[in-house]
């Protein structure tokens, strides 16, 4: 596995993305793209040892791709520029909250880990734990250090219906609940890149457990 080898292809394709450029590097993306799936396979395993929700979980089901869907784009590019791999319970075409690499050379690399634009009856149930369970919410993130609460998303005002007095009312503003963390090209080309992701990715196990509580409550009561 040499994730070098997926960091150049994909440099290259940012800057030649069109069919006749990616045909005549067929191979070289197929070589990359096996590296990808590599690091994939054994960052589930890795997961899995302190996450027993993510095992049984392939590759496929966690892994996007190449191709853009151009049908209601206006940016008709062809091919991503990056590779990414979600790994959650049920993979990645399930509700639930996971981890996820993101690697683009000539854009962000990151991990992230939480839910990504959950549907409405999702966010009530994650609100509806703050209002119960704030303290063990706010710990939770507190524990992913290294990491960053995305409020980019967020509401401007305290949705209505919610206690603004609320200790933890700030959360209840949140559509995305996710933690982000900004990798280096030197980070994602390591040798030991693996090992720290997965090192990075237990401090948001608490975090995931409590999103995944509230996915489930979602899924049997709304």
């Amino acid at each position: 596995m040499d994730l070098q080898r997926v960091w150049n292809f994909l440099s290259d394709l940012a800057e030649n993305n069109n069919k006749q450029w990616f045909d005549a590097h067929k191979e070289i993306y197929k070589i990359a793209l096996a590296d990808f799936q590599l690091f994939t396979e054994q960052l589930i395993a890795g997961l899995s040892r302190f996450d027993k929700s993510l095992e049984g979980l392939t590759v496929k089901d966690c892994t996007y791709r190449i191709y853009r869907d151009l049908r209601f784009s206006l940016d008709k590019t062809p091919y991503k520029t990056h590779m990414g791999a979600y790994v959650c319970p049920q993979g990645k075409k399930s509700w639930n909250s996971g981890y996820y690499v993101h690697i683009e050379p000539k854009g962000e690399c990151m991990l992230v880990s939480g839910l990504y634009m959950p549907m409405p009856n999702v966010i009530k149930s994650v609100r509806e734990e703050i209002m119960l369970e704030g303290a063990r919410f706010d710990k939770a993130i507190k524990s992913c250090r290294g990491f960053t609460l995305d409020w980019q998303s967020a509401l401007k005002k305290i949705p209505q219906g919610y206690n603004a007095e609320d200790e933890f009312s700030q959360y209840y503003r949140l559509k995305d609940y996710i933690v982000t963390q900004e990798l280096t090209k030197e980070q994602v080309v390591s040798p030991d890149f693996l090992n720290f992701v997965l090192k990075e990715f237990e401090k948001t196990y608490t975090f995931n457990v409590i999103l995944n509580d509230c996915v489930s409550y979602a899924k049997e009561n709304f």
